[in-house]
């Protein structure tokens, strides 16, 4: 999935107010992130195949490091564990891991047969969403809209800055997706010109998020409920037990 990714990280600010929207959209495309990292490196590979599916041409012919289903629960224990050090929150880190995780979830929905159960394993799982270009535009349209809905009845803007900015957020990825099935790349390996974009744009985006984060604060009654949660009153009166 493309925005279906987006729309996790924009989902778990409901539940983890206290953690930017900016490390949840990290932790959302981080997998997408480290595969784009690991192909310029040489690691893994991916290509474009046009007519592999209906609605997608990518290939992902050899990311078992960053998404087979060994290493993606694998790399959502470290990201989590990493948020548990660094903010000393353990509803935080669990919402992190989660949505780390919730990328294989999303893309094992959307993916032919092509994600490996583990690194040397050769069996792959994928439901084949993008098969059907009308179904993924439903489906995967309608997490969108419901996630942004989420999102957006979770904070409020400050300012003209904190919608301006979500509008980008929302706007950039939805164009990149529409376009998706009607666009056209050379096929075969991707370029580093073409990854190094890639990580540029996604890493800008997880920029812009915690950008919005300062401008859209979460809702004063969703503060209040946090603060009455049994595990944040253990953070405020035993602050160094973890």
């Amino acid at each position: 999935m493309l925005v279906g990714h987006f729309a996790a990280g924009f989902a778990a600010k409901r539940i983890a107010p206290r953690v930017s929207l900016g490390t949840l959209q990290t932790a959302a495309l981080f997998p997408d992130l480290l595969v784009f990292v690991d192909q310029l490196v040489g690691i893994e590979h991916a290509r474009t195949t046009p007519g592999i599916t209906a609605f997608s041409s990518l290939d992902g012919y050899d990311v078992a490091i960053s998404h087979s289903l060994a290493t993606s629960v694998l790399w959502s224990v470290l990201l989590g564990l990493a948020y548990l050090r660094w903010r000393r929150d353990p509803r935080g880190s669990a919402v992190v891991a989660a949505v780390v995780f919730s990328h294989w979830v999303l893309d094992f929905v959307s993916h032919r047969p092509e994600l490996p159960l583990a690194p040397g394993v050769h069996w792959y799982l994928g439901l084949g969403l993008w098969n059907s270009i009308p179904m993924t535009f439903v489906v995967e349209g309608a997490l969108w809209v419901l996630c942004i809905a989420i999102y957006v009845r979770a904070t409020q803007s400050t300012g003209r800055r904190g919608s301006i900015g979500l509008v980008a957020l929302i706007g950039v990825p939805t164009v990149a997706w529409i376009r998706t099935p009607f666009g056209s790349l050379p096929a075969g390996d991707f370029t580093a010109a073409v990854l190094i974009a890639l990580l540029v744009i996604q890493s800008g985006l997880c920029l812009l998020a915690h950008w919005i984060d300062g401008h859209r604060p979460v809702r004063a009654e969703l503060a209040r409920d946090m603060s009455r949660s049994p595990i944040d009153q253990a953070r405020i009166t035993r602050p160094n037990d973890l």
